[in-house]
């Protein structure tokens, strides 16, 4: 029974979001203080966390620093529909989806289980070797990239967003085929969140972000890894 912590301060949203989860066999925890959010975390140890941005006590962006900072555990973020800046920012951080208010609870809770079969297991890469093109280098085994021989730490989907254009350098992909790869094909959100990775990207591993050499766009089509 997989685990979830719900961080939402409202009553109305987290009971039907929680009788919802708890029907399609997910162990729910429920906290509506932002304040409690890392002590409920440290407790119940979740496969999965669906956090409000706009919280008493303590706000969204602080809890996914400080959750993103000891684990990799996947973050969904709940925004209102007209916050895009705290959208980027909580994407920014390493929340690996976001679900604009008002949402579809159906449409939350196929965005969770997309999420968490995308989740690697240990087994799925104890046999891979490290890839490496244009002088970064992924070792997926210990979660490890190295730029230009410097160690560079990066969120999950960051990390597997790397790795596939690694290794498949030189092809150009399709927004689709990344979407697909990164997020699941049963993915049901906009490119925002592959474009926000995107940029994210670049920064960690250009020489100059604002003019990429080794993850390029290709108009009208998608991105490609250099490998030269």
């Amino acid at each position: 029974m997989p685990k979830l912590l719900l961080v939402e301060d409202e009553k109305s949203i987290a009971e039907g979001l929680a009788i919802t989860l708890e029907a399609e066999g997910f162990q729910v925890a429920w906290v509506k203080d932002g304040l409690d959010a890392i002590p409920a975390w440290e407790r119940v140890r979740p496969d999965m966390v669906v956090l409000d941005l706009m919280l008493p006590g303590m706000s969204g962006t602080e809890i996914c620093r400080a959750i993103r900072a000891r684990s990799d555990v996947p973050i969904i973020m709940l925004t209102a529909r007209d916050a895009e800046v705290d959208r980027v920012v909580g994407l920014e951080l390493g929340a690996d989806d976001y679900v604009t208010k008002p949402f579809s609870t159906r449409e939350l809770v196929a965005r969770i289980k997309a999420i968490l079969r995308r989740a690697p297991r240990v087994d799925d890469v104890v046999n891979e070797a490290p890839v490496e093109a244009a002088g970064v280098r992924v070792d997926r085994v210990r979660h490890e990239v190295q730029v230009d021989g410097v160690v560079v730490e990066l969120p999950p989907k960051e990390f597997e967003l790397l790795a596939f254009l690694i290794e498949h350098a030189g092809r150009v992909l399709t927004r689709g085929q990344l979407i697909d790869e990164i997020w699941g094909s049963d993915y049901v959100g906009d490119t925002k969140t592959l474009d926000v990775h995107i940029r994210r990207l670049r920064t960690r591993v250009e020489r100059d972000p604002k003019t990429p050499e080794r993850i390029q766009t290709v108009r009208g089509v998608g991105y490609r890894f250099t490998d030269r």
